[in-house]
């Protein structure tokens, strides 16, 4: 149950969760209005001496990506990853603001909240609502400060003058237009305020213009937050500081002793696999949660697979990704969560195929396109060769060798692997031919795939050649790759694969199958004809493979005979 915060109530960090890897989710809408949520990385006097950690939406992430924007999902209208041992000492105090973006006042708000997810559980939340507040255009939600250890206080403070005043407050300063020596006689075309430009932190002041009859009122170049013409902005009043004020620890239920409503769904912690229901069964009518921290978010309901089929339990390791055509962090393909649909222009019309951000270590963009994430788990990826499309960061690509008795095994049962090994900081995108890739996550448990399908995955897995025993076929066996232990293997398919249970009944034909559990036991089931050719009757199916295991093993065969 999360810790419910009221205005004015703190608490350290460390009570509310050993972890500093955080998720900060903000909820707030109103009808008709649009809000730019952001956070402000203060110093010590809480000013914003480094416009590098003002994050916002032309800004998502600070120099060493301690603070991410991750824009909106699971229900929250923006969300930040904020990782605690990675912001720098000058940075004392980080502050989550919300602002109006057009007219309207902070009264208008619906009920809302800003929440603090830890390890996959929401672990802080504070609620506000629009009768916290009158005509005020920003709002101050929460801070995270360092007052020896990380704490969070729960601020709710409003401002007036929105983003201007805000920035003020700050110590930075909004970029403003030089008033001209003498009254204009007509407004010139071109000479409104311009787009968009950076905030001048730190930048002095111009003089005062010399009065004029008609004096022309500077105008914000920050655009979207300009006061109305003619308007003077009200000065800022000096807003006392909420961390000087006693510290009031936040009660684990609210006042009055009513019944705390459940949380929402939080992200799962960094390398959890996520939660799927097996392969022809539709998800379970749950909340979604939020894609990042190695949580991808619950494909759409599927068709109802007929009674009895699909039901025994999840095979172990496979499916942890996104159903086929559905990218994580997405609500369908081609459509990003969050963004504007329609609309004209080039920005309009690549956004559906936006990079998608989720946090993860293993991040499946599209269904032929993954990318992984070499800063996070701190180990290699060996990836097949000349498998690299796209990289980001500094990244090392070298050969990576099987040695003498690794080539001969390879090449006398053809499960050889033309590697290359990528270590270093930064993301790297892997494709092949265009082939489907499902990223499957091995907790311990076994797979077997062929050197064929596989396109890449984590050092740390071991891999072996396994030998399958049959008679009445050329060289008296057949072979495959298996894969053991703890990490990621990326399988890659010719069209949609199907993911069938193992009965004793079960055979698959040896040039479709692609994957199977490594605990299914393998028969060779031959029709080989010498002259099958001869034979007009002839099926052309010569080699099966015929499985047995206990319930809860799979297999996997693809719609192509390679």
């Amino acid at each position: 149950m999360p810790r419910e915060f009221q205005r004015g109530h703190k608490a350290k960090i460390s009570d509310l969760t050993a972890g500093t890897d955080l998720y900060v989710g903000v909820q707030i809408t109103a009808p008709g209005l649009t809000f730019d949520i952001s956070c402000f990385g203060l110093d010590a006097d809480e000013r914003l001496s480094d416009d590098r950690y003002f994050i916002f939406f032309n800004q998502p992430k600070s120099p060493e990506e301690s603070i991410q924007l991750l824009g909106a999902q699971a229900g929250d209208t923006e969300s930040f990853r904020i990782t605690l041992d990675r912001i720098p000492p000058q940075i004392q105090k980080l502050s989550f603001t919300a602002t109006l973006d057009g007219a309207g006042q902070m009264s208008q708000i619906n009920p809302g909240y800003l929440r603090i997810v830890a390890g996959g559980e929401e672990v802080a939340r504070y609620a506000f609502s629009g009768s916290e507040f009158s005509s005020e255009r920003a709002v101050m939600l929460g801070d995270f400060y360092l007052k020896d250890v990380w704490r969070f206080a729960a601020v709710g403070q409003g401002f007036d003058g929105g983003l201007d005043a805000l920035l003020k407050n700050f110590g930075g300063e909004v970029a403003e237009e030089e008033a001209p020596a003498a009254p204009p006689q007509q407004p010139q075309a071109g000479a409104a305020a311009p787009g968009f430009a950076p905030p001048a932190f730190g930048a002095p002041s111009a003089p005062a213009p010399a009065p004029t009859p008609a004096p022309v009122q500077p105008q914000p170049a920050v655009q979207g937050f300009a006061p109305p013409p003619g308007a003077t902005p009200p000065a800022p009043a000096p807003v006392p500081s909420v961390h000087a004020a006693p510290t009031i620890i936040a009660p684990l239920t609210p006042p009055g002793g009513g019944q705390v409503p459940p949380p929402a769904p939080a992200p799962a912690p960094y390398g959890q696999p996520p939660q799927q229901q097996p392969y022809g069964q539709g998800p379970a009518p749950t909340a979604p949660m939020p894609p990042g921290y190695g949580q991808q978010p619950q494909a759409p309901h599927a068709p109802q697979a007929p009674p009895g089929y699909g039901q025994p339990p999840q095979p172990p390791g496979y499916g942890q990704q996104p159903a086929f055509g559905q990218v994580p962090g997405q609500q369908a393909y081609g459509a990003p969560q969050g963004a504007p649909q329609g609309g004209a222009g080039v920005a309009a019309a690549l956004q559906q195929f936006k990079e998608t951000p989720t946090g993860q270590r293993w991040t499946q963009q599209n269904r032929k396109l993954v990318r992984v994430d070499l800063g996070m788990g701190g180990q290699p990826v060996l990836a097949r060769q000349g498998s690299m499309v796209l990289y980001q960061g500094k990244v090392d690509f070298s050969y990576k060798g099987a040695g003498f008795a690794g080539r001969i095994v390879g090449n006398a049962t053809g499960q050889e692997m033309q590697l290359m090994r990528c270590t270093g900081q930064g993301q790297v995108f892997l494709a092949e031919n265009s082939t489907m890739l499902h990223p499957i996550e091995l907790q311990g448990d076994g797979i077997c795939v062929s050197a064929e399908n596989v396109l890449a995955f984590d050092e740390s897995l071991q891999y072996e050649v396994r030998r399958i025993e049959g008679h009445g076929i050329p060289g008296g066996a057949l072979f495959t790759m298996q894969f053991t232990g703890t990490g990621t293997i990326v399988v890659k398919t010719h069209g949609t694969p199907v993911v069938l249970p193992v009965t004793p009944t079960t055979f698959a034909d040896c040039n479709a199958v692609v994957a199977w559990s490594s605990a299914a036991q393998v028969v060779v089931s031959s029709q080989v004809r010498m002259r099958r050719n001869a034979y007009p009757g002839d099926t052309g199916e010569s080699v099966n493979l015929q499985f047995r295991a206990a319930p809860g093993n799979f297999i996997v065969v693809q719609p192509y005979e390679v």
